[in-house]
C-alpha cells in the first residue's frame, strides 16, 4: 500500500504511521527523518537543506521533493510506504503524483487525522513543557495548527475529489484510532 498521512501537529501521526508500518510492513518515511539522515550524512541535499534550516527557514520544496524522490527509490518502499509530512502543498501533490507516475504506481490512500485544535494544542503545551521547549507557547502552538489549516485544506480538496482522502478521528485511544485506521486502509 501506498499511503499519504495527514494531519495538524500533534495529531499523532507520528504514532500511528509507525504503528501501521508495523502492521503493514512497509517503511514510515517521515521528512522530518530525511532531513535528519541527509543532514547527518553530508549527502549535497542535507548541506543545502541545513542551510535553510540553520536560517530558521523552511526547506524549498525543490530540495525537499528531492529527498522525497529519492527515499521512494529504496528498495524497502517498493512495496509500499507510509508518507508523514509529504506532501504539504498543492505544488509537492503535483511531485508525488510525477515520482509515482514514473514508478508505475499511485497512492491507494490519504488518511487525515482530524482532531479538536483546543485538545491539540493542550497536547503539544504538555509535550513541550514535558521537552523542556519555551519556544512553543500556546499562542506559537495555535499559528502554527493555523499555518497547517491554510496549507493543507487545498490537499484535503484534492484527494477528496480523488476519493483518496478517509478521514479518521485522531483523538482517543491509541489502539482504538489504529484500529479505525487499519479499517480504513482495507477498504
Amino acid at each position: 500500500m501506498r499511503i499519504v498521512f495527514m494531519g495538524p501537529p500533534g495529531a499523532g501521526k507520528g504514532t500511528q504511521a509507525a504503528l501501521l508500518s508495523k502492521e503493514l510492513g512497509i517503511p514510515h518515511i517521515s521528512t522530518g527523518d530525511i532531513f535528519r539522515a541527509n543532514v547527518s550524512e553530508g549527502t549535497p541535499l542535507g548541506k543545502e537543506a541545513q542551510a535553510f534550516m540553520d536560517a530558521g527557514e523552511y526547506v524549498p520544496d525543490g530540495v525537499t521533493n528531492s529527498m522525497v524522490r529519492d527515499r521512494l527509490t529504496h528498495d524497502d518502499a517498493r512495496p509500499g510506504f507510509i508518507l508523514d509530512g509529504y506532501p504539504r502543498t498543492v505544488e509537492q501533490v503535483a511531485e508525488l503524483d510525477a515520482m509515482l507516475r514514473s514508478a508505475g504506481t499511485a497512492l491507494d490512500r490519504v488518511i487525515e487525522l482530524t482532531v479538536d485544535v483546543d485538545v491539540v494544542v493542550g497536547r503539544l503545551v504538555k509535550r513541550s513543557a514535558d521537552q523542556g521547549r519555551s519556544d512553543d507557547t500556546e499562542d506559537v502552538l495555535r499559528r502554527r495548527l493555523e499555518v497547517y489549516a491554510e496549507q493543507t485544506a487545498p490537499l484535503i480538496e484534492v484527494y477528496l475529489d480523488r476519493e483518496l482522502l478517509i478521514q479518521v478521528d485522531g483523538l482517543g485511544d491509541i489502539a482504538a484510532v489504529t484500529a479505525a485506521i487499519l479499517i480504513a486502509v482495507s477498504v
